[in-house]
């Protein structure tokens, strides 16, 4: 008696169809790596752009990839990888072809291995520094517990935090600033300073941000703050930003090689 194979089927999974192309897996390398715009993703791949639009457009399709128009230059649009998605849809991958190799869809993370002979310096960049750029500290120095050495700073920077980004820690996270500082500050008081790894979450501050370190990546996020809506849907505008930011945080925690020591379970 022969050996039936259950479900068997001929058509592999959706992320697999779209990853295994080789221009489209480039595609996804060089966004992993951090927000580009097509332009910029023609010079990294070597491809005519109208073939770069195109598999970018399946991979949009597909859920892989996502676009948010440019708030430096509203013709362009800046393509990130949809991290979540493509966690969930790999998973899902494993999940088909064995049921052995289904994963919980939790965020990647590895311990450190090996001691570090400095603490990773990570500094965040927006133009006001009252929502993004603060957050993003926040969160990671939150995740941390303090191993990764944070900053923020704007180009532009606003007087203090919005009232909306100490919220929205606080309720959603259980990050206290009452406590502390919540003056900005401008990037000009950073000089001289070196970090590891700089990252831009404001499409304009990516334009005049000066080079602190080897290694800047960029995050194309929208200022929760735009509307100036101190009221309910303002503040809605900073947990739909937070949520995303902390996405991206956990996500680039197991890249600075350090755990989460904070459970998901936690505010």
């Amino acid at each position: 008696m022969g050996f039936h194979p259950r479900n068997v089927t001929a058509t592999p999974p959706q992320f697999l169809r779209l990853a295994a192309h080789p221009l489209r897996w480039r595609l996804l390398t060089a966004l992993a790596d951090g927000d580009h715009r097509v332009r910029e993703l023609v010079e990294r791949v070597g491809e005519p752009q109208n073939l770069v639009s195109y598999h970018l457009r399946l991979l949009r399709d597909g859920g892989l990839v996502a676009a948010r128009r440019s708030s430096f230059d509203g013709r362009d649009s800046y393509y990130h990888l949809d991290l979540e998605h493509c966690a969930e849809a790999l998973a899902a991958s494993g999940a088909a072809l064995h049921p052995a190799l289904r994963q919980d869809r939790a965020l990647p993370c590895r311990p450190v291995t090996g001691a570090r002979s400095h603490h990773v310096a990570v500094l965040f960049v927006c133009t006001g520094n009252s929502a993004r750029s603060p957050i993003a500290e926040a969160l990671l120095r939150h995740h941390t517990g303090g191993r990764v050495t944070t900053a923020s700073a704007g180009t532009s920077p606003k007087p203090h935090l919005h009232p909306h980004a100490v919220r929205v820690l606080r309720e959603s996270f259980g990050i206290d600033l009452s406590g502390g500082s919540t003056r900005t500050q401008h990037v000009d008081t950073l000089a001289g300073r070196r970090f590891d790894h700089v990252i831009t979450l404001c499409d304009k501050a990516r334009e005049v941000c000066p080079e602190f370190g080897p290694r800047q990546v960029h995050w194309s996020m929208a200022d929760p703050g735009a509307a100036d809506d101190s009221g309910q849907a303002g503040y809605a505008a900073f947990q739909h930003a937070a949520a995303d930011i902390d996405t991206r945080i956990r996500f680039l925690m197991p890249a600075l090689n350090i755990p989460d020591t904070v459970s998901r379970s936690e505010p």
